[in-house]
């Protein structure tokens, strides 16, 4: 993608997400850190509907070590691998109760946490410190594609392209405003092709087009 694509791609994200962020919901940088962890092969939808009650009971590292593994794994049991992510969160909590600095910007540092991966430790970076980082959930990476941003195979090489790519400037709506668009415009098996206001750069629709099919 050239860099006139580029900028009317993200200018269009801008005015169409003017508000993008996270749709988690936390109160405190801890709280959003169990969030994420929560959220690897799950909903946002799914796992706000267990915080809703969860982040009564717990708001800090101690609140969890005081709730326990077992009670803690039981209010997180409808969420996909609960019992890792419990272990997990619980093992974090240990670490953030001696040493809550770990809660930075940095990259490497985050992911010394048990259960925060790369992309984990990108959307903590840039949700609660801006960072100039971009996680690349599979919205991303299929939205990614389909506009061909990048030609990528696997999330976290369009994580490293896309940081390459992207100007500064608009990495803030890179972020969120591709997963936004293909969360609910360009979803995986029915994209809104027909009202996208980015069909005419997109390698997607237009290999549908020449196909003779419709996206």
């Amino acid at each position: 993608m050239n860099k006139e694509n580029i900028d009317f791609l993200f200018t269009k994200l801008g005015e169409m997400y003017p508000d993008a962020n996270t749709e988690l919901k936390y109160s405190n940088a801890f709280q959003l850190l169990i969030s994420v962890v929560l959220s690897a092969q799950a909903t946002d939808k799914q796992v706000n509907k267990i915080t809703n009650s969860l982040y009564k009971k717990i708001k800090s590292p101690k609140d969890v070590l005081d709730m326990g593994l077992s009670s803690l794994t039981k209010n997180i049991s409808s969420i996909n691998y609960y019992k890792t992510k419990a272990k997990n969160i619980f093992e974090t909590s240990k670490m953030l109760n001696e040493d809550p600095t770990i809660i930075s910007p940095d990259i490497d540092i985050l992911q010394k946490l048990p259960g925060v991966w790369i992309k984990t430790a990108k959307v903590i970076s840039y949700v609660l410190f801006w960072s100039k980082v971009i996680a690349a959930d599979t919205h991303v990476h299929r939205v990614s594609n389909r506009l061909w941003l990048v030609d990528t195979k696997v999330p976290e090489k369009t994580s490293e392209l896309l940081e390459k790519k992207v100007p500064d400037k608009y990495k803030g709506v890179a972020h969120h405003g591709l997963i936004l668009f293909g969360r609910y415009h360009c979803i995986a098996r029915k994209p809104k092709c027909e009202i996208c206001p980015f069909k005419d750069i997109c390698k997607f629709y237009r290999a549908s087009i020449k196909k003779g099919g419709r996206a």
